[in-house]
Order: C-alpha cells, then structure tokens, then sequence
C-alpha cells in the first residue's frame, strides 16, 4: 500500500491498542512503537537513492521477509525502551510486531506484492486485488479514525471498520476471479494461456489485463465485466545472442527481467552508431502508452553505452533521463 494508507492504518491500529489494559500506563510507547512499524518495513524505499534497478530489483523483498518481520520489532521495542525505560517491554514489542506484521500483510494484496515468505521462497507473493492506493480502504479508515476521536469506541470503530474491509477484500477475489474467467472466454481460439495478469486500478470497477499465450499477448482492462483488449501482439523470441551478449550483465536490465512478468521488446536503429534495445512491461497500460520500460541504447559491438529501467510517461522524458 501507499505511505498514506499505512499511516492511517497505523492509526486505526494505536486505537485498538487502547483496548488492551496493560497499554493505558504505557500508551506513549505503545502508539509510537506501533506507528513506526506501520512504516518501517518501507524503509527500502532509500533504494531510490541509489539507482532505480536496485530499487526496483529489491523494494519490499528483505525489509518485508519472515527474518525482518521479526526483527524490526526487536530493534523498535529496545530503542523504546531507551526512550521510554520502565514501560511494559512485552506489550510495546507485543503490538510492534503486529504493526509490522500488518504492513506486510496488507502489501500481499497488491500488484507489486511483496517476498513476504523469504527466505523460504524468494516467489514474490502478489494478489493483485487491491490497488496500491485505494480510496475506500483510505476513506473507511478515516472515518472510522474520526468516530473513534469523537469518543466512540475503539473495539466498535475498528471492529467494523475491518469487518467490513474483510468482505471487501472478498468482494474483491471474486471480482477479479470473474474478470479472468471473461477475459479467457473471449481468447478461448487460443491454446495454453501461459500467464494471466488481472489487477486493479483507482476505480473500483476498471482492471488492467495482460494475458501471454504461447502466440500471443492480449493486453486491455475490464470496464465492469465488459473486457477490450486493446492490443494484440505476436510472442517473439527472446533477442539473439549477438544482441544480448553485453545486454544481459546490464543492471537495469536484469532489474526488469526480475520484476516483470509478460513483456515484448524491439530492437531500433536510431543513428548510425546506435542500437535501441527496449523491454515493454505489458501491465501497465495507460492512455495507450506502457510507461514501465527498460531501454539499452548499443554501439556497434553491442556493448551497453546508456541504460535506464523506470516509469517513463513520454518519450521526451525518456530521452532526458537517458542523457543525465
């Protein structure tokens, strides 16, 4: 989910702390324990510092597996502690780790996902039935924060508050489920799906598709249950040796072959020293342009002369980053 969400999660989740006896004497402690977990497993986000392959390569994998959902508290609980010595150890680490725990679970349920289950399995686990920022999850948490400040009690506000977003998150499972079901209908001429991709957007009733087959890859959303693909394009082989020689080591490009899933490339020649090389994440599409793309621009030896792996939304902006 968004920083925001997680913070008014981390809000609605210092209030049922309140239910808890032992929290009253400590409740500094507690709410500031439990607010920081909420973000903490975020922390990778400095990734961006870096270079986007390895933020794209690595956010939400360690900071969101079993060995740091465990950790984090740990660390949260004693640096409370030094703060705030004398408080109730138990309970400060007792409602950290569920912040933490939380946060990782909610983030399952997205498109990017998270490798909560690492080091287990390095799989990313990703559900795709809730956009990273969805309004009602946001607002329903807000207003279950404004009926708790206004004296309401905690166990009602956010007892129902996550009653209902647990039929929600139902809902949600069987929405997507009967998008696929419809989507693979209307390719049943095609033989062996490969993958299928079906997640949200914004809008409560609009998903994006993107399904690979074995000749094929359809991309498009659902409007309600009404599907449109709207591209088709014929499966490629993989880019010849001669042309991934160099390309495969590049960082970027490895950083987007890890994460994405159903992707097309081209090559182009665009000057006669250079040779474009451009993978096409197929998720993502938006207003007739695929915005998450790694681009590798080759000389004539196909060595890596630039490279780039992020969201680009025009070429114009592309360029400016190729060139920085």
């Amino acid at each position: 989910m968004d920083t925001g969400t997680h913070v008014v999660m981390g809000v609605a989740l210092t209030g049922l702390a309140t239910l808890d006896p032992q929290v009253t004497p400590t409740f500094a402690a507690v709410a500031t324990g439990v607010m920081i977990g909420s973000q903490i497993p975020d922390i990778d986000t400095v990734l961006k510092l870096k270079n986007n392959a390895i933020y794209v390569k690595n956010h939400r994998g360690i900071t969101h597996s079993i060995p740091f959902t465990l950790l984090w508290p740990l660390i949260l609980t004693f640096l409370i502690y030094i703060i705030f010595p004398g408080v109730d150890v138990f309970h400060i680490w007792l409602w950290t780790q569920f912040a933490v725990f939380f946060h990782v679970f909610v983030d399952i349920f997205n498109s990017y996902g998270t490798q909560a289950l690492r080091p287990i399995s390095n799989k990313w686990i990703q559900l795709s039935i809730i956009n990273t920022f969805d309004p009602i999850i946001f607002v329903s948490h807000l207003i279950a924060i404004l009926f708790w400040t206004f004296g309401v009690n905690a166990g009602i506000a956010f007892g129902t508050l996550y009653i209902g977003l647990a039929v929600y998150y139902v809902i949600r499972f069987i929405l997507q489920d009967a998008i696929k079901k419809q989507a693979l209908k209307q390719i049943q001429h095609e033989h062996n799906p490969v993958k299928i991709f079906v997640a949200p957007t914004i809008r409560f009733m609009e998903w994006r598709i993107a399904i690979q087959t074995e000749t094929h890859d359809y991309v498009g959303r659902s409007y309600g249950r009404n599907v449109s693909f709207n591209d088709v394009f014929k499966r490629q082989t993989f880019p010849n040796d001669h042309i991934m020689a160099h390309a495969k080591y590049d960082e970027n490009l490895r950083a987007f072959l890890s994460f994405s899933s159903i992707y097309r490339w081209e090559v182009t020649r665009i000057d006669k020293d250079t040779t474009e090389l451009r993978f096409i994440d197929l998720r993502y599409l938006k207003n007739g342009h695929y915005p998450f793309v790694a681009i590798l621009h080759l000389d004539d030896d196909m060595k890596v002369t630039q490279s780039y792996i992020g969201w680009v939304f025009t070429e114009e902006k592309l360029m400016k980053k190729l060139a920085a």
